[in-house]
């Protein structure tokens, strides 16, 4: 399907359980989904300088969605934005629709990596970063969204390692939690991006006034981490 204009009717916060409602089938990951609606929500409404028309514009910011499981709210802000076509979203998941159960970048336009791996995202966006340095390229910041339980890769923890003495300040990364990692951080999650120098703040990831100051407060020097706590994963349905 060619994206036009009247395809990108813009929808509000209000619109997005009907948009999540239009997709359909097995293998949805409700719970990993409504996770990040909030988060999702603010980013693109109000602190990613990215849109339909910037998708290959080299000063845009670059968001890395590492949480790539259940993608269902991801997609419905795309589509709220204008990155997608609502008429889309009631294929979800079907064996010719690009919007797949992790979300393929070659697919789904504004995508910046394919994802559902656990633990890859996070050291893309200190690739990413460093690549957008080495071009001098000093206005575009990386965002990437992990959950939790990504924190129980080895691969996050190198580069959460590296970043913080690296002084990857465009670097910000939010992790929804919604306690479902395996294994307990000892003074919370943010303690650990603490003790590698980054900046850190935790927030209630459903208050959007929050989550807004979280992501925009300064922090010259350091990568950022902004840790969304949500309703436990056995509560959220």
């Amino acid at each position: 399907m060619t994206i036009t204009e009247e395809h990108r009717r813009t929808y509000g916060y209000a619109d997005l359980p009907h948009l999540m409602g239009l997709m359909t089938g097995d293998e949805k990951h409700g719970p990993a989904a409504t996770s990040t609606l909030d988060v999702l929500w603010v980013l693109y409404d109000q602190v990613l300088r990215v849109g339909p028309k910037q998708l290959d514009d080299p000063e845009r910011d670059r968001f890395l969605l590492s949480k790539g499981h259940g993608p269902m709210a991801y997609y419905a802000v795309l589509v709220a934005k204008g990155f997608v076509p609502v008429e889309w979203l009631p294929g979800f998941g079907s064996y010719d629709s690009p919007l797949g159960h992790h979300p393929d970048r070659v697919l789904v336009p504004g995508a910046e990596i394919g994802s559902g791996s656990l633990g890859h995202g996070l050291p893309i966006g200190v690739g990413t970063a460093l690549g957008l340095r080495a071009q001098g390229l000093d206005e575009p910041r990386v965002w990437v969204l992990i959950g939790d339980a990504e924190l129980d890769e080895g691969s996050n923890h190198e580069a959460i390692a590296f970043a913080g003495p690296a002084g990857l300040e465009r670097l910000h990364t939010v992790v929804v939690d919604n306690s479902s990692a395996s294994h307990a951080r000892p003074g919370g999650i943010a303690a650990r991006f603490e003790a590698a120098g980054w900046s850190a703040v935790t927030v209630d990831g459903r208050d959007h006034e929050a989550l807004y100051a979280a992501f925009t407060a300064p922090h010259p020097g350091r990568p950022h981490v902004v840790v969304a706590r949500v309703e436990p994963k056995n509560e959220n349905t």
